[in-house]
């Protein structure tokens, strides 16, 4: 079965880097960084290392893995919680940014607020569920 991991990236500024998406006909909506586990990856971990250099040329350090679900592909999804702070959105390398018939890719740094993320539809879900639930608790700035 096929792994995904994520990277919910906190700034020293402690916002949200996320990737708006811009598709033709759908609305726009917002993902966690991240992406496929592959062979060649050590663990996964490593894995989401490798996505957040590829998609936004940065260097995070990974502080916990914050929740997983499965997705409607029947993919399971790892959320890591990580700092960040270096990033370069235009020296992006991943394969997705290669084709032409995926949309637009935005980088997008939003405030650590629920409000903030009740303002931008965040997807999946289940996970714009879970940030809320630990800002709300006030546990994930404390994590970091």
């Amino acid at each position: 079965m096929k792994q995904r991991v994520r990277a919910i990236l906190i700034t020293p500024e402690n916002t949200l880097l996320l990737m708006k998406r811009i598709r033709p006909g759908i609305d726009p909506y917002w993902v966690i960084i991240g992406g496929g586990v592959e062979d060649s990856d050590a663990s996964r971990e490593d894995a989401l290392l490798r996505e957040v250099r590829e998609e936004i040329a940065g260097e995070a350090q990974i502080v916990c893995l914050l929740h997983q679900l499965e997705n409607p592909k029947g993919e399971t999804e790892y959320f890591y919680l990580a700092r960040i702070t270096q990033w370069n959105f235009d020296d992006k390398t991943g394969p997705e940014f290669q084709r032409d018939d995926r949309g637009e890719y935005l980088l997008d740094e939003i405030p650590l607020t629920t409000e903030a993320l009740t303002d931008v539809n965040l997807l999946p879900e289940e996970i714009t569920h879970v940030l809320h639930k630990a800002l709300q608790r006030g546990d994930l700035l404390t994590t970091l």
